[in-house]
């Protein structure tokens, strides 16, 4: 569950916002003057880091953009036939 809380409430109430994340699975946004900046969330919740090898799969997920779709699509698929290419030993394959 996401809770929202000003910046004071996040500095007067650290201890207990970081039991509440790690026992009750609690996330919190921290909105200062009413204006979100910040969201914390237990670092085992975390999503996984992603290799470029994930980015295809990824990007085919994305929905649609509408007319500036195809050209936005042509832009991509353009930049990727003049990137190198990423050696398969490499943390980023």
């Amino acid at each position: 569950m996401t809770k929202t809380i000003t910046a004071t409430e996040a500095v007067r109430n650290l201890s207990e916002i970081l039991n509440s994340m790690r026992y009750a699975g609690n996330e919190y946004t921290i909105v200062p003057g009413g204006k979100p900046i910040a969201s914390i969330r237990s670092a085992e919740t975390h999503a996984k880091a992603l290799t470029l090898g994930d980015l295809a799969a990824l990007v085919k997920t994305l929905p649609s953009l509408g007319e500036e779709a195809e050209r936005f699509t042509r832009d991509i698929r353009e930049a990727r036939k003049h990137q190198p290419p990423v050696p398969e030993k490499s943390k980023w394959a």
